[in-house]
This record gives structure tokens, sequence and C-alpha cells, in this order.
């Protein structure tokens, strides 16, 4: 597990907060742009509720026009920073397929990684048992670095699969494959008996 211990007692809910209640289990996207992804599933999955994450306000009001276009109930698209909403509103083994599609790979942070961050355990905690993460990428150190991390530091097991060509799930992934980029993706399991320090922790914002 990770050196540093991630610390949720400490993040504030975000503005506005209203703790949702979903029908469990949730399928949950983080960095879902303007929805391509989300869209797309929610429209083949009409069984499952997909919880959609956007941080930034312009690509988050165009996501949000699209999916009242589209009138998909079970999709939920969520504006805020993910790490404290992620802490407020979900629970315990409330996921089971997380999708992480071509985050920024932070050339010069690379302590803001999605695998190098202690807000990955907690992550871990809210999946359910043999819930899959897919994780994408175009640049291929970013996925040699997280394919190490996945072995020595969250011992996960994973595959490790080139993207077709004419997959489109994402705005990013229609453009990095019109120009030949080596887009790939590690699928990631988090087995049964997987254990983290959080697997117990619930918000007391979530309690009330």
């Amino acid at each position: 597990m990770s050196a540093r211990l991630f610390q949720p007692q400490y993040l504030q809910a975000p503005r506005n907060f209203v703790v949702p209640q979903f029908e469990q289990p949730i399928c949950l996207e983080i960095g879902a742009g303007m929805g391509r992804h989300a869209i797309l599933f929610a429209e083949q999955h009409p069984e499952k509720t997909l919880v959609a994450i956007e941080r930034t306000r312009a690509k988050f009001k165009v996501f949000a026009v699209r999916q009242q276009d589209h009138q998909l109930a079970h999709l939920y698209p969520v504006h805020a920073d993910a790490i404290p909403w992620v802490v407020h509103a979900l629970l315990p083994r409330s996921v089971e397929q997380l999708f992480l599609l071509y985050p920024n790979p932070e050339p010069k942070n690379p302590a803001q990684r999605w695998l190098n961050m202690p807000f990955f355990e907690f992550l871990l905690s809210r999946l359910q048992n043999n819930a899959q993460i897919t994780l994408a990428s175009n640049v291929p150190a970013y996925l040699d670095e997280a394919a190490n991390q996945l072995q020595q530091m969250w011992k996960l097991p994973f595959v490790r699969q080139m993207i077709a060509q004419d997959s489109a799930r994402t705005h990013f992934e229609v453009k990095y494959l019109a120009r030949s980029e080596p887009c790939a993706e590690l699928m990631i399991t988090k087995p049964d008996g997987y254990h983290t320090r959080f697997d117990d922790y619930i918000s007391p914002v979530a309690q009330r």
C-alpha cells in the first residue's frame, strides 16, 4: 500500500453537496469530459447506473446539456472534484466498474497520477470484489508506470491491451487514434479478499 496514508477525515464535502441515493451498485467514471463515453455507456447499459464526474466547468456544461437531450435517467452527471465527492458520496464496496479514460498524464507532477496517489487506496475500498477498472491512455510511459505500480504497490491483477482503431469512446480517443497514436488500456481487477485500510470508512456526512 501507499507509504503515505490518505486522510479522508480532513476533506470537506463539495459546495452544495447532497448525499446521493443510488440503486446499488453503480458504475463510476472519473474525468468524463463532455460526456461522450458516459452517454454511450448509458445507452448501451440501461440496467446500470453510471455516475460520471467532471471537474472542468466548460466541459461539464456541455455534458449536462447532452445528457438532458438524451434523457438518460440512469446517467448521473456530477460537476465536482472527484476526490472529495467520492469520499463523501460513496459507500464501501458500492462500485462495480470504474473508468479512468485518458486522464491527464501530469508530465510535471507524477505524484498526481491516479495510481501514484494515496487516494487510490481509498478509491479501491469503494469497489466491489471482482470490480473492474479500465485505465486508458495514449502515453505508453504512463501505462508502463501504472503497470509497475499495480504489480509493486497495489498487488492487483491486470491485462494490458491495445485499443481497436475503430474505437470511439471519448473525444480524446477519436483524436488520438486518428493521429495513429498508440492508445492502450489496462483492465484491472479487484480480486476477492482484497483489503484496504478504508474498507469500513463511511464519511460522517453520509451517515447523517
